[in-house]
Order: structure tokens, then C-alpha cells, then sequence
């Protein structure tokens, strides 16, 4: 494929290609794994004979919104929002996304870390992301070198492409309740702020994060 870095393509046959010079996939490595651990753990796995429904039931997750900005971006309360309730008793709209919330929010938590950690799994099976613990079998792609540093190629099939649009949007979220953006000519300002911002950093990753998700939902 041309090495155009941080712009995926379709596959022949489905998928999405992107290449990422060496530095690209420390820095998204990095990032994937700072909100491994933000997130934290997940809903635990229930025993291989449990029952499916009273799993479902017996579902005991927190009933409060997250006090970290960044988890409540991720983790948001279904009932609310301006307009929200139609009528309903602002008590009553808390109640009911304290009740969702319980039964939902371990899961999710679950499913956001499987996206994470795939999109570590498949940096770290191209073997530039500095990690002894690659996994070769979670990632196909091709690794090369040339007057532009080394590189690699990265190759999602199957049903990796979603699972790195999720983190990929994860990622956005959480560097947008750092940054407090909450529209999009917001960070449009932040890009012109003096390089020797300490924000600029985190600006900079934002929109290169939000051109590769942008890449990847038109490829798919």
C-alpha cells in the first residue's frame, strides 16, 4: 500500500491497512494503554455452566456517575441532556440511570477494554511498540524501512476495524474532557495555540486521532 502514514484503506477482500512510522506506534501504544488503565476492570467472567439470565440479573454494577471527567465522558448517564424526561421528575431520571447504570457499566467497561487492548495486541504483533509480549497472531501487516525511519504497515480484518474505531473514539473522548472540548470549533482554536503550550501536545494527538477514526469510518 503507498506510506501515507495515519490513513487507512480498504483491504481487497474487507478490512482496513494504515501505516504508522515507529514513533506513531509508541505514542498510540502509550495512549492505548493509559486508558487500559483508567478504565480499569470490567464485569468478571461468569462460570462456562452459569445460567445467561440469571448472569444478566445478577448484575451488580455502580449506580453513580464517574467523578473523573474522562470516565464520565466514556461512561455517560442514559437518562439526561437537555429536553431529557419529557415531563419525568428530574429525581425520577436519576433513579432510572442509576438502575441502567447498575446493570450496564461493568459490561461496557468490559467491551471498551477488549477494544483497547486489541489495539495494543495489534501494535505490539508488528513488533516496533517496544514490547516483548507481541502477538503475532492478532495482527497482520508489514514492517519496513527507508530514508523516513522504520515503519510498518498494519493490516485489520475481521472484527479488529470496529474494535479500533471503538478505542479510537474512547481515545478522543477522554483527551476531550482533558482538554474541556466539548464542540469541535473548540479544538479548531486549541490548534493555534503557541507551540510552547503545555496543551499543544494533547491537541496535536487529538486531531491525529480524530483524521485516523475519520480514515477508518470512511474505509468501513
Amino acid at each position: 500500500m503507498e506510506r501515507e502514514t495515519g490513513t487507512f484503506v480498504p483491504l481487497e477482500g474487507g478490512g482496513a491497512a494504515v501505516a504508522f512510522d515507529e514513533i506513531e506506534i509508541q505514542i498510540l501504544r502509550s495512549l492505548a494503554v493509559q486508558l487500559l488503565e483508567l478504565i480499569g476492570p470490567g464485569a468478571a467472567e461468569p462460570a462456562e455452566d452459569a445460567d445467561p439470565l440469571a448472569v444478566l440479573f445478577a448484575a451488580d454494577g455502580p449506580t453513580e456517575p464517574p467523578s473523573d471527567p474522562a470516565l464520565a465522558r466514556l461512561f455517560p448517564d442514559a437518562y439526561g441532556g437537555p429536553g431529557a424526561g419529557n415531563g419525568v421528575e428530574p429525581e425520577e431520571l436519576r433513579a432510572r440511570s442509576a438502575e441502567f447504570r447498575r446493570f450496564t457499566e461493568n459490561d461496557l467497561r468490559t467491551r471498551k477494554r477488549e477494544d483497547a487492548l486489541a489495539v495494543v495486541r495489534s501494535l505490539d504483533g508488528l513488533g516496533l511498540a517496544g514490547d516483548d509480549g507481541a502477538d503475532a497472531d492478532d495482527a497482520d501487516g508489514e514492517v519496513y524501512g527507508d530514508d523516513r525511519g522504520r515503519g510498518a504497515v498494519l493490516e485489520l480484518t475481521g472484527e479488529l476495524p470496529l474494535r479500533w474505531l471503538g478505542a479510537l473514539n474512547d481515545l478522543r473522548l477522554t483527551i476531550a474532557a482533558r482538554l474541556d472540548i466539548t464542540e469541535d470549533d473548540e479544538s479548531a482554536a486549541l490548534f493555534r495555540l503557541p507551540d510552547d503550550d503545555p496543551r499543544k501536545p494533547m491537541v496535536m494527538a487529538y486531531l491525529w486521532l480524530g483524521g485516523l477514526q475519520e480514515t477508518l469510518i470512511e474505509t468501513l
